[in-house]
């Protein structure tokens, strides 16, 4: 159905009046489905789960923010959020009010406290760039197209996450607006209840407009890749496992098992060929215990090696994640441990040979993500070892074929399972989903506190975590 075909069966139509209305208090575009503008605004990194709003805000600052979050509350319009860059659609709205963020840029660096301040446009490329320049890192994702904010709130899983921790951890401050169209900077000292909640919660609690963020004293990696080729990816894969049991905070590293296509854009040695892929982060005052480190998986003969001191700036050719817009879908689980029986119950059904081509990683948690932070926060998963996502694109395979092949994966994975994580979980939208990301505990606090905050579930167009009083609770 296209865009156009679609605002004929909005019911009941927003009346063209009001949201002309709505256009004289914001200073970027408000858009409905017939607007040309509409698919451009309303689509982001994945291409094959795009919202459908029944009316587009491209924000330009908080000000943007706070009308038309007022608009929706006022006219019984759900809120979805949409950032910038590599991030997706997790769960696309069908109708309701879809406020897009990438117009919203801009970063302070403060060298003397070794924070930033970021607008919630703004991309982790933009912050490691300024950063750079007083010699600090944030704790970025593997993709540097990511956006900041989405990121964060959700967790934030990066280069440095064995080190440092979650980049959820070292939030110093958030302003967000709320169901009540008010705009708040919350922090441990000011709203503690909402700031515990937002990092963790993602978009259930409000728009966030700007964040603050600890920078870490980091120049340089030891980083790179390790591939190996297509017969040694078993053996590799499980060694891999092994290797992980005794590593120190300093090294993160995760396994993927990618079919690569035969497309001119690859390198030559990648073309068509299924390989294992190693990335290496080793980050330390002194970078050079990592190549010892990283030595017994060179003895396993990779027949190509990038692993190498790099600055910081640099990480994003580690993961080497493509920065353009695709058709994906993906799911993921939190594994207590791994072992030789759940390698080998992964390759039956996921390795070279199997009809659906995947990419499917493997990353190491623990070290400093196994402990709270300083200033607790919602984020869940902390006791899990590894973190699993099986990307499939759909332009390799129909999506009748790779959503049961997702699901005799991950059953075949259960016996390690012991949770989700909520920025990999993409379309999977179904509420026990959204549970097994947090604590019992936790999750009941987090329906407690969108009572307090967003008591009719305006921001329900996501991963949703529904008031406590519509829960029975």
């Amino acid at each position: 159905m296209s865009s156009v075909d679609r605002a004929a069966t909005i019911d009941p139509p927003i009346d063209p009046e009001t949201v002309t209305e709505l256009a004289t208090r914001i200073q970027g575009p408000v858009l409905a489905p017939a607007d040309e503008a509409y698919d451009a605004e309303r689509s982001g990194n994945q291409t094959a789960r795009r919202h459908h709003p029944d009316l587009i805000v491209g924000a330009t600052g908080a000000a943007d923010v706070q009308a038309a979050v007022t608009f929706a509350r006022e006219h019984g319009l759900p809120v979805a959020v949409q950032g910038t860059g590599h991030a997706s659609a997790a769960v696309a709205a069908d109708g309701g009010l879809l406020i897009t963020t990438s117009r919203m840029q801009g970063i302070r660096v403060s060298p003397g406290t070794g924070t930033a301040w970021v607008a919630a446009g703004t991309r982790w490329e933009q912050v490691i760039h300024e950063a750079a320049a007083a010699g600090l890192a944030p704790l970025s994702g593997s993709a540097p197209g990511v956006g900041v904010v989405s990121y964060t709130l959700g967790g934030g899983l990066g280069l440095l996450s064995r080190r440092y921790g979650f980049a959820a951890d070292h939030v110093r401050s958030l302003d967000v607006v709320t169901a009540d169209g008010r705009l708040r900077q919350v922090s441990a000292e000011a709203d503690p209840d909402l700031f515990w909640a937002l990092r963790g919660g993602r978009d259930n609690f409000g728009v966030v407009t700007g964040i603050e963020i600890d920078l870490m004293p980091v120049t340089t990696i030891y980083g790179g890749g390790l591939f190996f080729a297509a017969d040694a990816i078993t053996e590799v894969f499980d060694a891999y496992v092994r290797w992980t049991a005794h590593l120190p905070d300093e090294m993160t590293s995760s396994i993927a098992m990618i079919a690569f296509p035969d497309a001119p854009m690859l390198p030559p040695p990648l073309r068509g060929r299924y390989v294992a892929h190693v990335r290496i982060t080793y980050s330390a005052d002194d970078l050079r215990p990592g190549a010892d480190l990283v030595a017994p998986l060179r003895e396993l003969e990779p027949f190509i090696d990038t692993v190498k001191e790099m600055p910081y700036s640099q990480g994003g050719t580690i993961h080497n994640d493509p920065p353009i817009p695709g058709a994906f879908e993906s799911f993921t689980a939190l594994l207590h441990d791994f072992d030789t029986t759940g390698v080998h119950a992964l390759f039956a059904l996921a390795g070279p040979q199997a009809a659906v081509p995947h990419v499917i990683e493997l990353r190491h948690l623990g070290g400093q993500l196994a402990n709270p932070p300083a200033v607790g926060n919602a984020v869940g998963g902390r006791h899990a070892r590894y973190a699993i996502n099986v990307i499939s694109r759909l332009e390799r395979a129909e999506l009748s074929e790779i959503r049961p092949a997702h699901e005799r994966i991950f059953a075949a994975l259960e016996p390690w399972v012991v949770g989700r994580t909520l920025n990999f979980l993409n379309g999977a939208d179904d509420a026990k989903y959204v549970r097994s990301a947090y604590e019992p505990k936790d999750y009941q606090r987090l329906t407690e506190i969108k009572a307090a905050y967003d008591p009719e579930n305006l921001f329900r167009l996501n991963h949703n975590i529904p008031p406590a009083t519509s829960q029975g609770s």
